[in-house]
Formats: structure tokens, sequence, C-alpha cells
């Protein structure tokens, strides 16, 4: 079963990543289908025995489905590449501008350097890209032991000392 970082701990990951192009015959369970999917089929995913999350992709609009947060079990936001960084942005906009409480999973092109901003952005969940180590990537977290920058999880270094 694959694993995923959750809440500073690793988990198992029971969640089925619906590719794009799938729009009938979803397997049973939990699954995490694409923005598209859900804003199409809103009602009968809404109905489903599993549970139903939503991924966005890069050059999707996360403001999209800030209406429909109460009936996913969760956003997953996709980051097709390393180097795309606006997923960091979604998920600020998520937790910031709409208050969003819930999971945000980091999914796609996940690497351990990635991890500790990804965390102050927004995310609390990550499914590294496969054949990494997720017990090394969790280690990382303990690399950086007071950051500068301000983030979602605190403000600035100066307003924080005494």
């Amino acid at each position: 079963m694959p694993k995923i970082i959750k809440d500073g701990q690793i988990q198992d990951d029971n969640w089925q990543l619906i590719a794009k192009d799938a729009t009938d015959n979803l397997p049973a369970g939990d699954i995490i289908v694409p923005v598209e999917l859900w804003k199409a089929q809103t009602e009968s995913l809404s109905q489903r025995d599993g549970g139903v999350a939503v991924w966005i992709d890069a050059g999707e609009e996360a403001e999209s489905i800030t209406g429909d947060l109460d009936k996913i079990a969760f956003v997953a936001i996709n980051f097709p590449a390393f180097t795309d960084g606006r997923g960091y942005s979604y998920a600020r906009l998520l937790r910031e501008r709409y208050g969003y409480e819930g999971e945000i999973r980091a999914i796609g092109d996940v690497m351990q350097d990635q991890l500790q901003h990804m965390f102050r952005s927004g995310f609390n969940s990550f499914a590294l890209k496969e054949g990494k180590d997720i017990e090394a990537a969790l280690a990382g977290f303990k690399t950086i032991s007071e950051p500068y920058q301000a983030a979602t999880d605190l403000p600035p270094l100066f307003r924080r000392r005494s």
C-alpha cells in the first residue's frame, strides 16, 4: 500500500487518484477526482459510498471549488514538475483567503527538498514522487529550525523576537 506523510506522520494511503480522462466506471472506495470531473458530476459523486477528494492541477483555479469545500474529504494540489510553484499559491489562498482548515495534499512531482516550504504554505499532507525515501523526507522537516520568512504558520522572525 502506498504511504503518505500526513500531519507529521507516515501513514498508509488508501485513496485512489483518478485520471483526468476518466468519466465513468470509477472504482469503489475513496477516490481523488480531477476538478473538472467534480464540477460535471458533483451530485452523483457526493452520493458515493466512498470518500471523494478533489485535485487541482497547475493552471486551474483553486477558487473554483471553494463553494464545495464542505462536500469533499480534502483538496489535493498537483505539482506537474518540481519547478512549477503555482501549487504553493493555491494552498496559501485556500488557507488564508478562504479559511480552509481541512487537509491539503501535495501530489505529483513532490520531493523532500520542497516539503518544509509546502508545509509553511498550507499543505499538511504529502504524497511523494514514486521512488523517493519517505523516512528521509519526514526527517527533512527538522533541517531548518527557525524560518525567517512569514508564511501561513508563523509571522516573520523579527516579529517573533522579544
